[in-house]
């Protein structure tokens, strides 16, 4: 199994292997075996993936997309454990709740439940993201691939093994950049209903300890390498970066030229951002990832105010790239430890959607959460092994439905700052940001919304 990895994923516990000291030396060698054979089993999860023959099995045949008047604006990211790892009833309802109104799905190429594509330079094993593909295919999503990470091979490592407690901390050496894009070109030949791809993910590997900085010109390098030769597949794949996440504090420490009451980002992201669209062969978006909360006090001045750090920093990137479509790839809004009840926390994350609705966002990519087993999931789009529609599925739904790319959004008046709401021609939608019930005249109609309640409702009919 290749374990659950990236930034924001539950952290595995070392498996300790302790051999006891002043054994006999028979019992040591049998040790050591036992040792050995226990690392052999491991390797699954860590280091010893083998590549041992080329895959034979021929690419899937996807359908299309669905052609739709509008991007659909929202969409998943899939994660380590996604509908394809679930009983076949759940499968099928996953199906159900991802397909009733497309929308967007994206998948790494390596990690993120899916195994190592080139184990050996020249070996391909794309059956993991052939099920993952199809997976999106048959639920009707608009795929999108995230082209990261990299075979060991291209980072110091051996070929034919991966070693998966590395695969995220490290980038490719700039000897192995062309290898790279040659592993992104195999990919956009195996998936030809895929044309949109993000390069590499939040500048894994490329920060630089001796500037303290980030390392913006390798990355570049890289990205313009891949760029270059995805274009020369079909002209018509649409590629974006650099995929940065871009944090923010409450104290700042260093001057920031875009800051708010809901902290101060980063200068160092920025510059790394704005070194990219100086230095970019080419770019069909712009992506980044973040969370509203700071690096040092959570959500300021309070988990709904804090939201609009989404909107401040969309309206800079489509300022500073010349009005590129802006993706944001990832987004978190919920504290460590924070208790939310499942309704807080979706009231939390539709404040978020609307400030992404608002500022133009072109796509957000919702990082779904899922886990193995049964049990509680918090903010997942399902429950685990049983099934069950989890909340944040209806308002992803609701949102692909009524607010997608181009459709013309507004803010809407209400008379209780508790409860805010957008609307378009045909639909508002409104959450009550506080614990308690709240009467208010919202878009000219008094409503009482429960506490953390989210309301559709028609408008102009």
């Amino acid at each position: 199994m290749i374990p659950t990895d990236g930034r924001h994923a539950r952290r595995r516990s070392p498996w300790p292997i302790a051999l006891g000291a002043g054994i006999l030396a028979v019992v040591l060698v049998a040790g050591i075996m036992v040792y050995a054979s226990l690392r052999s089993q491991g390797r699954s999860d860590f280091d010893g993936q083998v590549a041992t023959r080329v895959p034979t099995e021929p690419a899937p045949r996807l359908e299309e997309p669905p052609a739709l008047p509008n991007w659909p604006r929202w969409g998943v990211t899939h994660t380590q454990f996604s509908a394809d790892n679930e009983p076949e009833h759940v499968l099928e309802q996953a199906r159900g709740v991802l397909g009733r109104v497309p929308m967007v799905q994206n998948q790494h190429i390596m990690g993120w439940g899916v195994g190592n594509p080139e184990p050996s330079p020249g070996q391909f094993n794309f059956g993991d993201l052939d099920r993952r593909l199809t997976f999106m295919s048959s639920s009707r999503g608009l795929p999108v691939i995230t082209l990261c990470c990299a075979p060991d091979w291209m980072k110091g490592g051996k070929a034919g093994r991966t070693d998966w407690s590395k695969n995220h901390t490290v980038a490719p050496e700039p000897e192995h950049f062309d290898d790279f894009a040659k592993l992104a070109v195999r990919v956009a030949k195996q998936y030809p209903t895929v044309k949109h791809y993000m390069v590499w993910n939040e500048f894994k590997g490329f920060w630089d300890p001796a500037t303290n900085k980030w390392d913006a010109k390798g990355y570049t390098e890289l990205y313009n390498k891949v760029y270059t030769a995805l274009k020369k597949v079909n002209s018509d794949i649409k590629i974006g970066g650099p995929y940065i996440p871009i944090e923010s504090n409450a104290r700042s420490q260093e001057p920031s030229e875009l800051s708010g009451s809901w902290g101060s980002v980063d200068q160092r992201a920025l510059d790394a951002v704005q070194h990219w669209i100086d230095h970019k062969q080419g770019a069909d978006f712009i992506v980044v990832d973040g969370a509203s909360m700071t690096n040092d006090k959570g959500n300021v001045p309070n988990d709904f105010a804090a939201q609009a750090k989404f909107g401040a920093i969309t309206s800079w990137l489509r300022q500073k790239s010349g009005d590129l479509p802006v993706w944001w790839a990832e987004w978190y809004v919920e504290p460590e430890n924070s208790g939310w009840t499942e309704e807080q926390r979706t009231a939390v994350q539709a404040t978020a959607l609307m400030e992404f609705a608002t500022s133009g966002v072109t796509t957000a990519l919702y990082w779904n959460p899922q886990m193995k087993d049964e049990g509680e999931c918090p903010g997942c789009l399902w429950a685990p092994k049983v099934g069950g529609e989890m909340p944040m599925a209806g308002l992803l739904s609701g949102f692909a439905k009524w607010f997608p790319a181009g459709v013309e959004v507004s803010k809407v008046r209400t008379s209780d700052q508790r409860i805010r709401a957008i609307a378009q021609q045909r639909q508002s939608v409104m959450v009550n940001t506080s614990g308690e019930d709240v009467t208010a005249t919202v878009d000219g109609r008094q409503v009482t919304l429960r506490p953390y309640e989210i309301r559709w409702s028609g408008r102009g009919m």
